[in-house]
């Protein structure tokens, strides 16, 4: 059964617990008052996915811009907060990290309460589904059969009608686009050996975009080069954003202390010359193997 909305706030003719529609046997409403207290709420639940669900519910009846919100609308928001949760694991802060995951929660929460709306998904309906995904995915672990390759798992879920790269997300990344690309097509065979081999085919690459410097050709032939350095970092043991971020944070942090170099020499970083600006950037560099 469909859960149903809560009419507008302060309707007599719809109770506050109707915002709880959901399959569990959940605590009434008025559990969601404030404790003047503590200056917190309570939102009743079985596990911290239901409490979650629940809040979003309450926030859905009684907030007017939580109740506009759609799942399209939402997007922004759940693709922002999933790159900040990425930046908290990077920074190795906890506490960022705890208050980022909280946020993440928030939005899943609500994408499944939207979807429990508007269509048969419920949050029950997704557990199960997940669920069953892993079984199936992990025979050795549930006995029901022996170790598989992960992507060979996932191309036998694949009907026979569909293709090896059929499906792939749209909205991914496009280094990480290349990578589930690279791990498809590797999973039926289709790969080299080993990274060398990779290695040979990125260098092959480096030089046709080199040739084509100052020709229409170069954006295909560089785009080529970053395909190939994709799969050099996928066989070399690395996912390629990983390392691409390390070199990005490995830049700012020598660029910064170029910048307070040029400072404690009372170099103005707008004036300096190439040559300038590649002497401190070698000095940077020398401090740091010491």
């Amino acid at each position: 059964m469909r859960p149903q909305r809560c009419q507008k706030k302060g309707s007599p003719t719809t109770p506050k617990a109707a915002v709880l529609g959901t399959s569990h046997s959940l605590e009434p409403l008025d559990t969601y008052t404030m404790n003047a207290t503590n200056q917190s709420h309570h939102f009743p639940g079985p596990g911290t996915l239901d409490r979650a669900l629940n809040l979003v519910r309450f926030l859905r009846c009684e907030c007017p811009w939580d109740a506009q919100q759609t799942a399209e609308s939402l997007i922004p928001h759940l693709l922002e907060e999933t790159h900040e949760v990425v930046d908290a694991i990077r920074n190795g802060d906890d506490l960022e990290l705890e208050n980022e995951l909280g946020d993440l929660l928030l939005n899943l929460a609500f994408q499944i309460v939207v979807a429990e709306e508007s269509s048969e998904i419920s949050a029950d309906s997704v557990y199960a589904r997940l669920e069953s995904k892993m079984i199936a995915r992990h025979p050795d672990v549930f006995g029901t059969d022996e170790h598989q390759e992960w992507e060979a798992l996932k191309n036998r879920e694949r009907t026979k009608d569909t293709g090896i790269l059929t499906g792939l997300t749209k909205g991914l990344d496009p280094l990480t686009r290349s990578y589930r690309i690279q791990e498809r097509v590797a999973s039926v065979g289709f790969d080299w050996e080993d990274a060398r081999g990779a290695l040979n085919k990125a260098s092959e690459e480096l030089e046709e975009a080199g040739n084509a410097l100052d020709s229409e050709d170069f954006i295909e032939e560089v785009g080529d080069l970053l395909f190939a350095c994709v799969n050099l970092a996928r066989l070399g043991g690395s996912h390629p954003t990983t390392a691409l971020e390390r070199a990005n944070s490995k830049f700012v942090g020598r660029f910064e202390k170029l910048e307070s170099l040029a400072g404690k020499k009372d170099i103005n970083l707008s004036a300096a010359s190439l040559t300038t600006l590649n002497q401190l950037w070698d000095e940077v560099k020398s401090k740091e193997r010491q």
